[in-house]
């Protein structure tokens, strides 16, 4: 992590959510090294919190809502099926519990993880030193040359 990086929207439980489940998430794309995997990851809940800051009103009360519910012991374990707080939780238990929201018939489900991966993906993928793991070869060249935001990035 970035130590002068301060969260804005994400809290300690919020970070401990998606240091459980961008494993899972991300899966082979994250470095095999303990250390770089651990700088991958962190970068990416910072990427998550700048983005989430961008969001709407609306979009933020709702995420907010669906990250509670996940933090919160009796409704982890009640809609999720995660018996353990995050940090103790192991890449196939949350790769279990993103699986039964991935098919559930619960629409609800179905769109928080949606939610999570999405913004997880987005956060990953999208960062310049892992645009390889997708095949995407960066942005065409005439591109960067012309628009003002990638002499800032």
């Amino acid at each position: 992590m970035d130590a002068s990086y301060q969260f804005r929207f994400l809290n300690e439980d919020d970070i401990a959510l998606f240091e459980a489940l961008l494993p899972a998430m991300i899966g082979p794309g994250l470095p095999a090294q303990p250390q770089a995997r651990n700088i991958a990851i962190a970068g990416t809940i910072e990427r998550i919190d700048a983005g989430i800051q961008k969001f709407g009103p609306a979009n933020q009360k709702e995420l907010r809502q669906l990250f509670d519910l996940l933090n919160f012991g009796l409704t982890r374990v009640t809609v999720a099926r995660v018996w353990s707080s995050w940090p103790n939780v192991t890449t196939e238990e949350a790769d279990a519990f993103l699986e039964r929201w991935r098919t559930s018939r619960i629409g609800l489900f179905n769109n928080g993880y949606i939610a999570l991966t999405k913004i997880s993906n987005v956060a990953f993928y999208g960062y310049r030193d892992f645009w390889h793991l997708s095949g995407y070869p960066g942005p065409p060249q005439y591109a960067v040359d012309a628009l003002p935001q990638f002499q800032n990035a």
